[in-house]
Order: structure tokens, then C-alpha cells, then sequence
């Protein structure tokens, strides 16, 4: 039988099978380049380990893991679920613009209350964690005991939230405030840079930026964040409403490579680029295993994620409900009178398509 990968999809997780192409690699490489980091079996690789094996054992490159993009010679790959941008399909090893095999990490699968930690800690060897208060970033924070960093206007929810979780779990965090007028001036920045452009996206890429933007002034490379826990986990409020959960969350579960598009494009202008460790792939094989009607009862949300964040924190903290992080921030209120001040009362689409048009010709 041919090798499988798991993928994120309309089921959540489907199984395809990978194109058995034979191909060859020149003994002596030349600009071999790195972004990121990879994994094999749980071991993070140095880059003269993975510089080795893509020159003398290259078929291992199937069972890459981590967040990485690298290249050599005319070939490419990126992870697996293309947590790092860069040229050619995600989870894919190409040469000379053919596919030459999909990249398919297979590890030992785990509970959720075990693929956590170890996601975490393959992740926390550097680095800053963005944390705003809420479940998803204080499990990542406590776990991975780094500096952490929190946004947001003076008084907001999320810098309150964010310095409460800190003091409470025992850790330093930063807090970065922001004024309008800053934000003001990262909007046509922030437009130029993320792919989809409605109110939604620029908000959350406006937290984003500044989040970035502080790290890199700080010399911090990787930020580790929660992205991705209110898809994988029924986080977000709409989910207590709808008849359809499964399927809203396995459509937003697949929405989350365009999330990581926006974000990476945002950090990448400060140098940066986010880690997500509910994106490895233990944490999503773990998660797609929990029945939908298991994440959201009862008026709760998110719960399999909060039954094991009340193993490392007060429970107070790991069932507090929190904002999305365009409301919590203040961000988004400030985006609405910005738009209003130039002229756009109404329609916040319509001043941001005004600075896509005018500011950058499209």
C-alpha cells in the first residue's frame, strides 16, 4: 500500500495517498536554505541534519514534521500543513516544479491531554508567546514558560485579561499598548500585505502586526501563539447557535491554511513568523477525534481543551470566556471611527477597498 497523510479537509481528517515518483538529488548541494524548523519522530533536526538526509537519504523528507520551509538546488518543500509560506502546495516536496512526494509525518497517535505538552515543547526553545488571557494562549503560555507578550489599547479587555492570566500562572508578559493613530497608520501596511481584504482579516491582522512588530523590535523570531483552537476545539460563539455544528466546524477547521496566510504575511514584515502548536499534527489528529457535540454543550464552548487546561491552571482561568481578539484589543472599534473619519460612515469594506485602490492600484 501506498503511504497515506493525513489532511485537513470537509470530514476534518481524510486520508490520501502519496505519489510513489522516484527522483534523484545531486551528492553536492549548493544554497541550501531553511525557514522554520523540522522534526523526524519527535527529534527536532538541526539544519545540517536536514541538509544530510536530503543529500543522502532523501525519501525520509516523507516524514518531516515541524513548521518549515527549505530549499536547494532547483527543489522546495514545505510542512505539511503549510504553517510557513513560501513556493508550491503545502505538505509537498517538488524538484524542478514536479511533485516528487507528499511530505506525510505519521507519529504515534495521542490523547489530546498528551499531543498538547509535546506540541508545546517542540516549539518552546525560542521565542516569544502571544498571550491574551484566554484558554488557548494561557495552556500555551504555562506549557511553554517563555516571555509572553499581550496588545491591545490602554484599558482593553485583553491587556487586563492578558496581565491577570501572567500574574497568575507565574509568568512575565509584556504589554504592548497601542494608540488609533498607530493604527491609522499600519492599515494601508496591513491591507498591502494579507491576501483576503474585508474588515475581519484586517482587524485581526492590525493585533497581529503590533504583536510582530514588538517581538521583532525585541530580536524574537518565532512567536507561538493559539491560533487555531477555536476551529479545531468549537471556540467561537456562533457555535452555540447552530443545528449544523459538525459541519461548521470542519468547514472552518479547513479555512485555517488561508488564516495562516494572513498571519504569516502580517509577521514576515517584521521578521517574525508564528508557531502554532494546536496545528501540529497530534493536536489536530487528537481533536478531530472528539465528537463535535463533545466540544460545544450545554452553553460551553471549547470544552475538551478547557478539561485539560485545568490540569495546569486555576479553573477560573481555563473556562474564562474571552473576546476574539478584534473585540478584545479595542482594535476593532478604533478601525470603525477611522473609517468613519475618512468619509466611509457605513461601510468599513468600502474604506478599506478605498486604500487597497488608491494606495496601491488595485
Amino acid at each position: 500500500m501506498l503511504p497515506y497523510i493525513f489532511l485537513v479537509g470537509k470530514s476534518c481528517c481524510h486520508v490520501f495517498y502519496a505519489l510513489g515518483v522516484s527522483y534523484t538529488i545531486r551528492q553536492v548541494m549548493t544554497s541550501f536554505q531553511c525557514d522554520g524548523w523540522v522534526e523526524l519522530d519527535g527529534k527536532k533536526l538541526s539544519q545540517a541534519e536536514i541538509e544530510e538526509i536530503a543529500r543522502t537519504a532523501p525519501e525520509t523528507i516523507r516524514r518531516f514534521g515541524g513548521e518549515f520551509l527549505f530549499s536547494f538546488e532547483n527543489c522546495h518543500a514545505r510542512d505539511h500543513f503549510g504553517i510557513i509560506p513560501g513556493p508550491g502546495p503545502k505538505g509537498v516536496f517538488m524538484c524542478n516544479g514536479s511533485v516528487r512526494f507528499f511530505i506525510e509525518p505519521d507519529p504515534t497517535t495521542l490523547s489530546l491531554d498528551e499531543a498538547i505538552p509535546i506540541a508545546v515543547q517542540l516549539r518552546s526553545d525560542e521565542g516569544v508567546v502571544a498571550l491574551s488571557g484566554g484558554v488557548d494562549s494561557s495552556l500555551v503560555a504555562v506549557l511553554a514558560q517563555r516571555e509572553c507578550m499581550a496588545v491591545g489599547l490602554p484599558g482593553s479587555h485583553d491587556l487586563l485579561q492578558a496581565r491577570h492570566a501572567a500574574d497568575m500562572l507565574g509568568l512575565s508578559c509584556t504589554c504592548v499598548a497601542i494608540t488609533p493613530i498607530e493604527i491609522e497608520n499600519a492599515v494601508p501596511e496591513i491591507v498591502a500585505a494579507i491576501p483576503k481584504k474585508d474588515p475581519v482579516n484586517v482587524s485581526i491582522a492590525l493585533t497581529q502586526y503590533f504583536i510582530a512588530r514588538r517581538a521583532g523590535e525585541l530580536g524574537y523570531h518565532r512567536i507561538i501563539t493559539g491560533q487555531g483552537a477555536d476551529e479545531l476545539f468549537g471556540g467561537y460563539a456562533r457555535y452555540l447557535s447552530t443545528t449544523t455544528l459538525k459541519d461548521d466546524l470542519a468547514r472552518d477547521v479547513a479555512g485555517l491554511e488561508q488564516q495562516a496566510a494572513r498571519d504569516q504575511s502580517v509577521a514576515a514584515l517584521h521578521g517574525t513568523y508564528l508557531s502554532m502548536p494546536y496545528m501540529d499534527i497530534r493536536v489536530v489528529r487528537a481533536a478531530c477525534a472528539i465528537p463535535a457535540e463533545e466540544k460545544v454543550l450545554d452553553g460551553l464552548r471549547k470544552i475538551p481543551l478547557r478539561t485539560v487546561a485545568e490540569r495546569y491552571m486555576p479553573k477560573e482561568l481555563a473556562w474564562h470566556e474571552k473576546k476574539a481578539m478584534q473585540y478584545g484589543t479595542g482594535v476593532w472599534g478604533v478601525l470603525k471611527k477611522i473609517a468613519r473619519k475618512n468619509g466611509y460612515k457605513t461601510s468599513v469594506q468600502d474604506y478599506i477597498d478605498h486604500i487597497d485602490r488608491v494606495e496601491h492600484g488595485h
